[in-house]
């Protein structure tokens, strides 16, 4: 087969970027937005033909069939019903070989016997930063969901090994788990759609069914004697079905979890053969937000902000109620913005960082924040430093940033803060910073 590409960008510009969503939060069809956005269709880009979400490969069937259009990388499209729905939409307004490269097929035989096929994918821009959108706005659905359950306190669950009844927080439950049965569903800090997946679990449990192997035992006792002795209390990790409870499989699409976790034992194979004998443990400092001072604990390095340059952070997130990832997101905005020598009260740039800061000083710019809805954004959950050590000293509860060791009887779980510096180096969002950095 012989390829000519045909794609053309038609959102170069940086800015496309707060926009290329737009025809998908006002999809133009009878019924209005509630209507599409609730409906578990999916339409043909090219005519009225409709599929049932779950079963988006016979619609990519009728669209190679009937319409010779192939899309490239499904596996990393994050929303495969809003990505047709955008491309449903700019087919109408442009031709199709504006996007598409084309490949002919049968390119030696006679001109009636040829075949010419399109393919859409992210060599495209306008595709590549449809896909990017996509994916940040799922993340961010998903990562604002968990945010939710974690602090819901109307939780309400029977165990389903012994059917005691927990209310309250989701993690008391978990606890119990871990600590009376020995059932252990990885880090609480990584799940989402909890109840979803609790009753996922109970159902196997109904059928008789092991977690862990999947074998199914004739009676209650047998199915509970088997998962003491073989051990099997924990989920299959090779059930896909799982996957979309455990937030490490929304990091990057295209990646299991599993191959982000090899990719981790890769490296650590590769560095077997180095000498750590004259490793020396350093403490971990933070770096202020407009200076170059550092400070070992986040108290000193907040009462330096204070003191020296009129910040306080922790007033700051008092007075707006921050929550976790809030706190992250600002404290990004405010690296990114000092990175790029501009006050982000005024937007005014400098030649130097100095000259800034001492322009923010001057005119109290440095003390104030600007609207929320400026820095309260996805793309700030990534760092702007890959070893900005602040982002892992943030907390929910101001109490924290001195809390210190907490009773050894409560069990270990992230979200129990019974073992702060535990929680900051293992929690989901530090995974996610460091495996966008990585890319």
């Amino acid at each position: 087969m012989a390829a000519s590409p045909g794609a053309r960008a038609l959102a170069p510009e940086r800015g496309a970027r707060e926009c290329i969503l737009e025809p998908l939060s006002l999809p133009e069809r009878p019924g209005g937005v509630a209507a599409v956005e609730e409906s578990p269709s999916v339409p043909c880009i090219f005519c009225e033909e409709y599929s049932l979400l779950a079963e988006q490969d016979q619609l990519l069937k009728h669209m190679i069939i009937e319409h010779k259009f192939v899309i490239a990388d499904l596996k990393l499209i994050a929303d495969f019903r809003r990505y047709i729905l955008y491309w449903k939409k700019r087919f109408t307004e442009q031709p199709i070989t504006d996007f598409c490269s084309v490949i002919r097929t049968n390119s030696k035989a006679p001109l009636e016997e040829q075949d010419n096929y399109f393919l859409l994918c992210d060599v495209l821009l306008e595709d590549r930063l449809l896909r990017e959108q996509l994916q940040q706005k799922r993340l961010r659905e998903i990562l604002e969901q968990q945010q939710r359950e974690r602090e819901d306190t109307s939780f309400h669950s029977i165990c389903m090994f012994c059917d005691k009844e927990f209310t309250g927080n989701r993690s008391v439950l978990f606890n119990h788990m871990a600590r009376d049965h020995a059932f252990n569903v990885g880090l609480p800090d990584n799940i989402v759609h909890c109840n979803e997946f609790l009753d996922a679990l109970q159902k196997k449990l109904d059928k008789l069914q092991c977690l862990y192997c999947e074998k199914t035992f004739r009676d209650k006792n047998t199915l509970k004697d088997h998962m003491r002795k073989k051990q099997h209390r924990r989920v299959n990790a090779k059930n896909r079905d799982y996957d979309r409870f455990y937030v490490i499989n929304y990091l990057e699409f295209g990646k299991s979890w599993e191959e982000v976790q090899s990719e981790d034992d890769r490296e650590l194979l590769d560095n077997l053969e180095e000498d750590w004998s004259d490793w020396e443990e350093h403490p971990v400092c933070a770096v202020c937000l407009f200076c170059e001072k550092q400070a070992d604990t986040t108290e000193k390095l907040c009462l330096h902000m204070k003191e020296t340059h009129g910040f306080d952070l922790l007033k700051i997130k008092a007075e707006h109620g921050l929550k976790f990832y809030q706190q992250v997101k600002l404290v990004n905005f405010i690296r990114r913005e000092i990175h790029q020598c501009r006050c982000y009260n005024c937007k005014e740039k400098f030649q130097s960082k100095t000259e800034l800061i001492n322009h923010m000083e001057m005119t109290k710019h440095i003390t104030f924040l600007p609207a929320q809805s400026t820095w309260d954004q996805p793309q700030y959950y990534f760092p702007t430093y890959e070893n900005d050590t602040l982002l892992c000293t943030l907390s929910d509860d101001e109490d924290e940033l001195t809390a210190k060791d907490r009773s050894e009887e409560v069990p270990v779980i992230s979200e129990d803060i019974s073992n702060l510096e535990a929680l900051k180096q293992s929690s989901v969002l530090n995974q996610l910073l460091r495996e966008e950095n990585i890319n």
